[in-house]
């Protein structure tokens, strides 16, 4: 299979929208699972993960097998008409297999071996973890290959969330190929590694280690291709299991990912070619400043993975989650608001971490869809309503998003910018992305997340929020794409060092600065606290730079200090096209102005939209569904014509979104080249 040749709908059994969850019937007696099953026929349940954490249930000694309890499971939800999303049960070692192999445990960066105890203690390049887990894997495959409950294959269980990274002496050999197949000689690893720095030049293969703890600062290139190494050596290890699943099975095979603030291990544009369906786990973050904004960034960068064909939320939670410092419960409705906002973003399947709230192990204040209190709840009353939602969304499914603006997004440039020894360690890869993102979603903006050389063409515009390392080949896509006729904003920092992290000499923005207009001499970097005014009234702040007009035209300017007079936004035109150039850290207001002022001039009509409500349109031929997720405290109406499904009804002019409510609007109008509404929608507050 190949990626977006499966329709999500399939895996619900009868081409409507998953509704699912993670289910871990081995905690639980066969009395409990009977009244599971009737439980799901009445949430509205249609497919659920199993077998996940399964290893040490079905393998209870080296080759020691036991899979009547499995088969009893499988055959009692298919008898209910639920379908299976079935594990492969690798992502945890059971207790023999690390009391036997101590060596397959992971190693931190300062020598320390974990113990087991926890999850995921395994090094994903040790020869002896993977005999042992694609032994279980042929079992499982071959034995439930042809099962008519299981719908999708789930390898391991969201990979590298606890091990991405191993610096063992396996790991080490392991890398040492790696970097063989890359550089092929040991000259051309000196060079890009650039080992005439600190007389650190290698001689020998063998000399060639991880980048483990140093009692100074690392070589930066060496940790970036560590970090590239162990994403490859995790793909590695999902392909060996998708190809025994494959060869026993034609169901689709897929893994989880984590497209989330706090992981960034797994370069998942690399992935996500090897899926047949993209699938991604995502909880909201309260220790963000704006956790809802950032489950909208996770699920349009789902959406980019899937190429914008429509994907699965494998994970979300039903209320609070047990591993943030405050784990904060959802309101009530907000879990139906975030559903809808991850449905209104592509996803064709919605599930939850997990069925029945766990009652031992660290999960078990985890929230879930049968929490504690069981049926006599309100998470149970909204899990109930939820399903009977999806149910009238039904048509929705298949549909796609409509953006009109791009956002290139790279966690190879996350790895490279978040490094020590940098201008300054107060700014952040994430911190500009999700500022741009933040700017453009309260402007009503629904954006693209695409990669680095992605294809630009079918964009107004394109937003490159600190891609401090860039390719030669994909810095040069933005520049024909703006010099075609397109727009594009870059913020600072961007586009300085190579693939090699090597600085491109001769000014700063390097990569850009041709398409920029400008050139910079010197970083300025701000210390905290210090914020110098700006000619449009408002503040700079962490960031400046000794920037010079070479071409472009000043927006916005320093007015204070030595930097008085000096560029701080520019805009350069650029064959048929025009870029944006931002050289320091506007404030919130300001930067959703400018981005608003771009993508103006790009062409894309922004609506004014009520603070708090976020709309966004799906298309499917000559309908498009227009999403109304109201995250505010107050009532907005929304000028539109259509049937109204999440309530049923028919809405003449006006439809009435209620304080923390959602509405979905079906028109027969295809999405108008504004914005993506259909045409004549628009909020009434803004008349």
């Amino acid at each position: 299979m190949n990626l977006n040749k499966y329709p999500v709908t399939e895996l619900s059994g009868n081409g409507k929208l998953v509704y699912g969850c993670d289910y871990n019937p081995e905690q639980w007696s066969r009395e409990v699972w009977q009244e599971d099953v009737q439980l799901m026929k009445q949430a509205g349940v249609n497919l659920v993960a199993i077998n996940i954490f399964g290893w040490a249930e079905l393998e209870s000694s080296p080759g020691n097998y036991s899979f009547e309890r499995l088969d009893e499971i499988l055959d009692l939800l298919h008898e209910h008409g639920i379908g299976v999303n079935l594990g492969t049960g690798t992502s945890s070692t059971p207790a023999w297999l690390t009391t036997l192999h101590p060596e397959i445990l992971p190693q931190s960066a300062d020598g320390v071996r974990a113990w087991p105890g926890g999850r995921q203690a395994w090094c994903s390049s040790s020869p002896v973890y993977r005999e042992h887990a694609l032994r279980l894997v042929e079992q499982v495959s071959r034995r439930y290959g042809a099962h008519p409950a299981v719908r999708l294959w789930h390898v391991s269980n969201e990979l590298g969330c606890h091990n991405a990274l191993c610096y063992c002496d396996v790991s080490a050999s392991a890398f040492r190929g790696w970097l063989r197949n890359r550089y092929e000689t040991l000259d051309a690893l000196n060079a890009a590694w650039g080992t005439t720095f600190w007389s650190q030049r290698y001689s020998g293969w063998d000399q060639v280690l991880p980048p483990r703890t140093t009692i100074s600062a690392y070589n930066p290139t060496q940790v970036l291709d560590f970090h590239r190494f162990s994403s490859d050596e995790l793909l590695g290890y999902y392909s060996a299991e998708a190809e025994i699943l494959r060869q026993h099975s034609t169901v689709p095979v897929t893994t989880n990912f984590m497209i989330t603030a706090h992981i960034r291990t797994q370069d998942y544009w690399s992935w996500a070619p090897h899926m047949d369906v993209i699938a991604n786990d995502h909880y909201l973050d309260h220790r963000l400043e704006a956790p809802t904004i950032e489950l909208a960034f996770a699920a349009d960068a789902t959406r980019g993975l899937a190429q914008g064909s429509p994907w699965l939320l494998m994970e979300h939670s039903t209320s609070a989650v047990n591993w943030q410092p405050r784990n904060i419960a959802k309101a009530p409705g907000e879990m139906i608001r975030n559903s809808l906002a991850h449905l209104a973003r592509g996803a064709d399947g919605l599930c939850f971490f997990q069925w029945r709230a766990s009652v031992q192990g660290s999960e078990k204040f985890h929230s879930a869809m049968l929490p504690h209190a069981g049926t006599d709840s309100r998470v149970w009353k909204e899990v109930v309503e939820l399903g009977g939602i999806l149910e009238r969304l039904t048509e929705v499914g298949g549909s796609t998003v409509t953006a009109e603006a791009a956002l290139v997004f790279s966690w190879e440039a996350w790895w490279a910018y978040d490094r020590e020894s940098h201008p300054s360690s107060d700014i952040a890869y994430l911190d500009q992305v999700h500022a741009a993102y933040k700017a453009l979603w309260e402007a009503g903006i629904t954006v693209d997340i695409v990669a680095p050389g992605a294809d630009l063409s079918a964009y107004k515009l394109a937003v490159v929020p600190g891609l401090y390392l860039v390719r030669d080949s994909d810095a040069a896509a933005l520049a024909d794409y703006v010099a075609g006729g397109g727009h594009a904003l870059v913020t600072f920092f961007s586009g300085i060092v190579d693939e090699n992290e090597k600085v491109r000499t001769g000014g700063y923005p390097g990569a850009y600065r041709e398409l920029l207009g400008i050139r910079t001499e010197e970083f300025l970097p701000l210390a905290p606290g210090d914020t110098p005014p700006l000619d449009n009234g408002t503040a700079a702040s962490l960031w400046s730079e000794a920037l010079r007009l070479e071409g472009a035209e000043a927006m916005v300017s320093f007015t204070g200090g030595h930097l008085a007079g000096t560029a701080a936004v520019t805009r350069n035109r650029h064959g048929a096209g025009t870029a944006w150039y931002l050289g320091t850290a506007l404030e919130p207001a300001a930067l959703r102005e400018t981005l608003t002022q771009a993508a103006a001039g790009a062409g894309i009509t922004v609506a004014s939209t009520p603070e708090g409500l976020e709309t966004v349109v799906r298309s499917n031929g000559d309908r498009s569904y227009v999403f109304l997720i109201n995250h505010s405290h107050e009532e907005h109406k929304h000028a539109i014509q259509g049937q109204e499904l999440v309530v049923g009804e028919e809405v003449a002019d006006v439809v009435v979104v209620p304080a923390g409510a959602v509405r979905v609007v079906r028109t027969s109008t295809p999405a108008h080249p504004t914005n993506g509404l259909p045409t004549g929608s628009k909020d009434v507050e803004s008349d």
